[in-house]
């Protein structure tokens, strides 16, 4: 009997796309199964530099993002409340999330990280440290590759609170 892998969809923010962005590995999102990774329009229009929002139209067309829209009137709803204390694209994505079922992809603290953990659950927030760390551990990356670009991401400000992903491989 053949077993199937369960599809997890994880719904990504700009901060994510970004950081992957920067390190220039926005490929990730297309090559880490079980996980599929979407955008919401709302964080699309977020990416406003030009070449990031090219990469962006890129990795769509390539498909390792998928662009979907709020549709349902309780996605709707929940957005609608949200976006009153978060950004377009963190209540977008939350709200998503919640309704769909998904994962949430996303380096934000604070307020939506708060948010995020009451209506999903912890276990349903990825960073971008998971997201090279499950690229390790589906030996897409090397633990040397991880670490180099943990370096880029801390050159502009993007600072992990470990000093290499071998600690998190114990």
């Amino acid at each position: 009997m053949v077993s199937v892998q369960p599809i997890f969809i994880v719904v990504t923010d700009a901060n994510i796309i970004i950081n992957l962005i920067h390190i220039d590995r926005l490929d990730l999102l297309g090559a880490l199964p079980p996980f599929s990774f979407v955008v919401p329009e709302e964080v699309v229009k977020e990416i406003t530099d030009g070449t990031q929002a090219e990469m962006v139209r890129d990795a769509i067309r390539l498909g390792f993002l998928q662009q979907v829209q709020l549709s349902s009137i309780p996605e709707l709803k929940i957005y609608a409340d949200l976006v009153r204390t978060l950004g377009a694209g963190e209540a977008a994505c939350l709200a998503l999330a919640e309704c769909r079922g998904c994962l949430v992809a996303s380096d934000e603290k604070r307020a939506f990280y708060r948010e995020a953990a009451i209506r999903i659950g912890q276990d349903r927030i990825i960073n971008t440290a998971g997201i090279l760390l499950k690229g390790i551990r589906l030996n897409v990356l090397t633990v040397d590759e991880a670490d180099d670009a943990k370096a880029v991401l801390e050159r502009r400000r993007f600072v992990m609170k470990f000093t290499s992903f071998r600690e998190l491989l114990k």
